[in-house]
């Protein structure tokens, strides 16, 4: 997983990193202009009126870098822009609905945003055809079901994972880590925009690092690197010398945990994930969580970026090599979603067609690669087992269906 949390609340992000330009109102059909780098996330709008906008960002810095859409607590990821690269300039379109924002941006994925300033929206609430909007409604209702069923799934699959790795069974611990994570990738879009959770979940140590005063001062009781990714490194312990994604010594202020800090560890990663449960669970989720059928295919296109920025990588799962596991769970669920607006974009005329079929036919090309790998049900074979060639195949054909799905909100929405 990417770092892309929003930790930082107003009182923490400094006036000097507030936009200090003059800005215009975006008027309708013009995309927001967003430049970003290491030290700004410089946005040509303050304000828009409601309705479909396309933050066009360009990232003119040398990482990296991320953009996002906050809600008005500047905690919430309304939408996201992930993996774009020194030199590169990416689309972010979402419906705008009358209210309060933030925009900011993640140089280098990880650590605090750069650039968070005040977004607003105004004008009415976005009125959307009759027929469109119950075909909204209902992929969003099954998108949210779809999540509910895997958290259903995904806690059980923990509690397993937990007592084998709290009882010392590591053999029984390793093999249920890559199988109960499928659960929690396949919805990666909607935990991660749930706040705290996540890095409490499934964040591995350098995210952790880089954030962790940012997460002290949201959670006072969150004072050290937990979760799957703490348990995967007791699990597969480095080597003295290794280095951890980062460069850095694996061993750095690190030890293997001893059984009463493990069973620690157990307990808490079942609380959160019961935390999630109830979230997901929760009656006012969709209105909370602010969920639109925007969330759903920019979903489709958020997990496809994860896979490109962190599975092919092989940095997720740095320690166990477990990562075609999870590439197959980003990939079913940016599927999944994706199906779901499918029918929706189809009928947006010939190009929506066109643009259909051949995202279909993009995804059929990387899960027959991914399948030349092992399968879900099978196992993977590990991803040091995958040579720089092959993993350079995995890319491109990744990137091949990166770029048409880029496209797929604009044309749900009716954009053009």
């Amino acid at each position: 997983m990417t770092t892309r949390r929003t930790l930082a609340l107003l009182a923490a992000t400094p006036l000097a990193l507030i936009l200090a330009s003059c800005v215009e109102n975006a008027a309708d059909g013009d995309a927001i202009k967003v430049t970003a780098n290491a030290d700004t996330c410089k946005v040509s709008a303050d304000h828009a009126e409601s309705g479909a906008r396309t933050f066009s960002v360009t990232n003119d810095g040398e990482q990296v870098t991320e953009f996002y859409l906050l809600g008005n607590d500047g905690l919430r990821v309304i939408a996201e822009r992930e993996n774009i690269a020194p030199g590169e300039t990416a689309d972010l379109t979402v419906t705008l609905m009358p209210g309060d924002y933030y925009t900011a941006c993640k140089p280098g994925l990880r650590g605090p945003n750069v650039g968070q300033a005040p977004f607003t929206v105004t004008g009415e609430a976005v009125a959307v055809d009759e027929s469109d909007q119950q075909r909204f409604d209902d992929a969003v209702a099954s998108y949210v079901n779809f999540t509910k069923n895997e958290v259903g799934e995904l806690v059980p699959a923990v509690e397993r994972f937990a007592a084998a790795y709290a009882a010392g069974d590591d053999e029984q611990a390793r093999q249920l880590y890559p199988a109960t994570r499928v659960h929690y990738e396949r919805i990666e879009p909607i935990t991660e925009a749930l706040g705290i959770l996540d890095p409490k979940i499934d964040y591995r140590e350098i995210d952790y690092l880089a954030e962790a005063d940012e997460l002290a001062k949201e959670d006072p009781n969150f004072t050290e690197w937990r979760g799957f990714h703490r348990m995967e490194k007791d699990l597969w312990v480095p080597d003295k010398g290794a280095k951890n994604a980062d460069g850095a010594d694996a061993w750095q202020d690190w030890q293997p945990s001893d059984p009463a800090k493990r069973k620690q560890l157990a307990d808490q990663l079942v609380a959160d994930v019961k935390d999630l449960e109830s979230l997901v669970n929760d009656p006012n989720f969709v209105d909370d969580q602010q969920i639109t059928i925007d969330s759903v295919s920019n979903g489709a296109i958020s997990l496809l970026e994860e896979i490109a920025t962190n599975k092919v990588t092989g940095e997720e799962n740095w320690w166990s090599h477990k990562d075609l596991s999870d590439f197959a769970a980003n990939l079913q669920g940016s599927r999944i979603a994706f199906d779901l607006v499918a029918p929706i974009a189809k009928d947006r005329g010939e190009e929506g067609q066109k643009l259909v079929d051949d995202i279909n036919a993009r995804y059929d090309d990387v899960e027959k690669l991914l399948a030349k790998y092992g399968s879900l049900e099978s196992g993977f074979v590990d991803y040091d087992q995958v040579d720089a060639s092959q993993q350079a195949e995995l890319t491109r054909s990744l990137d091949a269906l990166r770029e048409p799905l880029s496209q797929l909100t604009g044309t749900v929405l009716g954009l053009g």
